[in-house]
């Protein structure tokens, strides 16, 4: 048998959360004060996914860059082919938040939008 051991981060009690594995299955979550830890760290252990956030060029704006993020969570091994796609964007002003800066980026089917207006 294996364990792993988290820190929750689905709410502020940040609870210190351990799965016990055995030949890679899930055999107990304990530690979790709440369902969401041990959904947390099912999800961890199976499906790791992250929010990403960069910057991207903006060619006549009142700034050279403007702040972007996944619109939901991508796998966690798609995090540098995204970075890696987002070095080639370059949006001319105006920028507005929301708006689409790269559509299914890297085939995860989660667009790259604008967090900041770039006027």
């Amino acid at each position: 048998m294996e364990t792993k051991e988290f820190t929750c981060i689905r709410c502020p009690l940040g609870c210190n959360v351990v799965a016990t594995l055995e030949d890679g299955r899930i055999v107990s979550i304990t530690g979790n004060t709440c369902p969401r830890g041990a959904e947390y760290v099912t999800n961890e252990l199976t499906d790791p996914r992250r929010i990403v956030t960069s910057l991207v060029k903006v060619t006549g704006g009142a700034h050279p860059v403007v702040s972007v993020k996944t619109a939901s969570d991508i796998p966690k091994g798609k995090i540098f082919d995204c970075l890696a796609a987002l070095r080639s964007v370059e949006l001319v002003a105006p920028v507005r938040i929301g708006d689409v800066v790269l559509a299914d980026v890297c085939g995860t089917g989660v667009d790259i939008v604008a967090t900041s207006n770039v006027q």
